[in-house]
């Protein structure tokens, strides 16, 4: 059993424990991360829906990304892809998210934001407190565009169980 095998169980189990839905908000990524989640039986227990959201309009449009914040911050950065992590659970029945939105190449790269640039967000709706824990990480991946949207969607995997088994 590979490691990202281990991760999806684990992460399949602790939602299932929790009766907890997942949803996913995905751009460089084209879905892929839907894809790995789905490709394992009993998944509809636990994944809720996925937003493959490519175009700066269907961030918007899909997830509530307000069209300036993205003007300014630029559709691969923090602070987009934090809201569409917050999106992917406000606009769903999801309790906890992951959001990719990245550089995968092999054009479309600058100085400031290369290929393999990704950046990651995980969203917990924390019922406790009333209200949601949004994480976010960048990544600089190495590769060809298939390597770098392969390490991405894995890295997100691993990233939302951590944040998971974290929250409790």
């Amino acid at each position: 059993m590979t490691e990202l095998q281990k991760t999806l169980d684990a992460l399949a189990t602790w939602l299932r424990s929790r009766g907890a839905m997942m949803a996913t908000a995905e751009s460089c990524t084209g879905g892929l991360v839907a894809v790995m989640c789905t490709d394992r039986p009993g998944s509809s227990q636990w994944f809720e829906r996925a937003f493959v959201t490519y175009s700066n309009s269907a961030k918007s449009e899909l997830l509530g990304v307000p069209a300036a914040l993205i003007e300014r911050a630029g559709a691969v950065s923090e602070e987009v892809v934090c809201a569409m992590a917050a999106g992917a659970v406000l606009r769903s029945a999801a309790d906890i998210a992951v959001a990719i939105s990245g550089v995968a190449g092999p054009d479309g790269g600058s100085v400031g934001k290369p290929v393999g640039t990704v950046w990651l967000a995980y969203a917990v709706n924390n019922a406790t407190s009333g209200g949601m824990l949004v994480e976010a990480e960048c990544h600089l991946f190495d590769g060809d565009r298939v390597a770098v949207r392969e390490a991405a969607a894995t890295a997100a995997l691993h990233g939302l169980w951590q944040l998971a088994k974290n929250t409790g």
